[in-house]
């Protein structure tokens, strides 16, 4: 993957989007539902797109929304729905359109109390906290957000009572409800107008930013970090936490800056990521760059992408923890600082994260759940208590209440901020510095994903690959152990193969919108035997998807 002149610098006029002619596009450009990216179709996190591509428009929103409401109907869901929205361009007129539609249908809708942004978390903490004692009238939730994706980008993505993301079988019914809606011209979509849906008897306002924050107590050892006078840095990267970090501040008498207040829809503050885009991703040294700048002047710096379900932690002893370091790091204090964790409760990861988390799971003596990419394989753990603890490679994850309840079933990026700042003030030492001891003891792993040519035949080919079609015994000169088409923790197809070895494996997945396959490898040996692993990966895979 070839790195940009641009990256990390602060993004030049050109890169800007032009928010009028995305969110004409939104309303005027009607999808072709025959033409495969113009259809809904839902990922790991909801449908995403940009108008300009015809791929989220006003015509999906309507049908996803009216889709929606017919699944509600069939599921006996008649509780209230929670509405969240990001900063995105394209988020307000969807919000706008799904309100129409869920009006339309006398939905009892819960929107944000002070017409503000509305991150993940806080939908799912709403979602549960209301359904928290009832077996009727569930709730469940829409988040309107491409999460950390470029500013042309819109998303659109359905919670159901479980409060984290939808499984398979829910958003396929989903997506293949709102094509057909589409296909039909919209016929039987119902809707009414936006100023008659807000002011509905079925409209509600609720406070999710006033709830979230008061109820932080309960996950994270406030008192510990108030009292050690720990300096945070947060960074919401212009999304929807802007206005939860001072309150949080402020709520629970912390030494906590928010160094960047600004929303601005082109995110012209931001720096370009490593392919030339602008992305708010905060798990990359490049968009994280202003960030990391200001390392010293905190103890910890953090943050969050536009939905605020990932986390970026800053340290002074590291700069800008790799995703799969602050995973580690985490999961190790945790389990070592949560006395009410039930004593069987497992860690969870996904398929492609990194195997140093394998190794502090045998280390704590604690089951480790291996599961598909998506943080939907973590929603019935979490939300039943037999996880304490659910983290993915890119940087998102939640965890257990400190009395061993559930918290959040979706990502939940300000959790594990704040806990970053619980392990400087509990234990003297700032994450990196937790990571690095770890690695003297466990090893220190290399990890990387690299990304590898494959036409639409390939990737169909990679989907269906049984292991006996790997014909290999060895990978970079050690034994092959297994090799894996369905995640050892709940024996889902992981959508690709994992080939592993005492010392190192790969992972590969092809890409729902590149020509490529992507390939997660890592190795326990160094950097050149890594590169090894991925050489010997690209040409292992080649041969069977041919």
């Amino acid at each position: 993957m070839k790195t940009s002149p641009l990256a990390g610098q602060p993004a030049p006029d050109s890169l800007l989007v032009d928010v009028p002619r995305l969110v004409t596009a939104y309303y005027a450009e009607r999808p072709d539902v025959s033409v495969p990216g113009q259809r809904v179709a839902f990922g790991t996190s909801g449908h995403r797109g940009s108008s300009l591509e015809c791929a989220f428009n006003e015509a999906h929103i309507l049908a996803i929304s009216e889709a929606i409401c017919r699944h509600r109907k069939q599921r006996g869901v008649d509780g209230p729905l929670f509405l969240g929205v990001d900063t995105h361009a394209l988020s307000a007129p969807a919000f706008a359109n799904a309100l129409e539609v869920l009006a339309a249908h006398g939905v009892e809708l819960m929107i944000d109390a002070h017409d503000g942004y509305t991150p993940t978390p806080a939908v799912s903490h709403a979602i549960l906290g209301w359904n928290r004692g009832r077996s009727e009238h569930l709730a469940d939730g829409i988040v309107v957000t491409p999460s950390h994706n470029p500013p042309d980008s819109g998303g659109f993505k359905y919670n159901p009572p479980s409060g984290g993301p939808a499984d398979t079988e829910v958003t396929r019914w989903i997506q293949d409800t709102a094509n057909q809606l589409i296909a039909d011209g919209l016929r039987g979509v119902a809707r009414v107008p936006y100023a008659r849906a807000l002011r509905a008897s079925t409209t509600h306002r609720h406070d999710f930013m006033g709830e979230y924050v008061g109820d932080l107590e309960a996950v994270i050892d406030l008192a510990a970090i108030r009292d050690a006078r720990v300096r945070i840095g947060a960074d919401p990267l212009g999304g929807a936490s802007v206005a939860y970090w001072a309150a949080i501040g402020e709520r629970h008498g912390l030494a906590l800056e928010v160094v960047n207040r600004s929303v601005d829809a082109t995110f012209r503050f931001m720096t370009v990521d490593w392919d030339g885009k602008i992305r708010m991703d905060c798990s990359s040294p490049y968009a994280m760059r202003r960030l990391v700048e200001l390392k010293d002047r905190f103890d910890v710096a953090v943050a969050n992408d536009t939905d605020a379900d990932r986390h970026g932690i800053v340290t002074r002893s590291a700069g800008l923890l790799p995703p799969n370091h602050y995973l580690a790091a985490a999961i190790d204090y945790l389990f070592s600082h949560r006395p009410a964790w039930p004593a069987a409760a497992a860690v969870g990861k996904t398929i492609v994260s990194s195997s140093m988390i394998d190794r502090v799971a045998a280390h704590l003596g604690r089951r480790l759940v291996e599961v598909p990419v998506g943080f939907k394989w973590f929603v019935a753990g979490l939300l039943e208590g037999s996880l304490a603890f659910g983290g993915e490679e890119s940087a998102g994850a939640s965890f257990l209440r400190r009395d061993g309840s559930v918290w959040t079933t979706d990502k939940d990026g300000p959790i594990l901020c704040l806990l970053a700042a619980e392990i400087v003030a509990r234990s003297g030492r700032d994450p990196g510095e937790h990571y690095a001891a770890l690695a003297r003891e466990l090893g220190d792993p290399a990890y990387e994903r690299i990304d590898a040519p494959a036409t639409p035949a390939q990737k169909q080919a990679l989907q269906a690959l049984t292991p006996q079609q790997l014909a290999a015994s060895e990978l970079a000169g050690d034994k092959i152990e297994a090799v894996l088409t369905k995640a050892p923790g709940d024996g889902s197809p992981i959508g690709g193969v994992k080939v592993v070895t005492a010392n190192g494996w790969f992972a590969a997945r092809p890409s729902g919108t590149e020509e490529v396959y992507k390939i997660y490898a890592e190795s326990f040996r160094g950097e050149a035997h890594l590169r090894r692993i991925q050489e010997e990966a690209q040409v292992l895979v080649g041969k069977a998807i041919r």
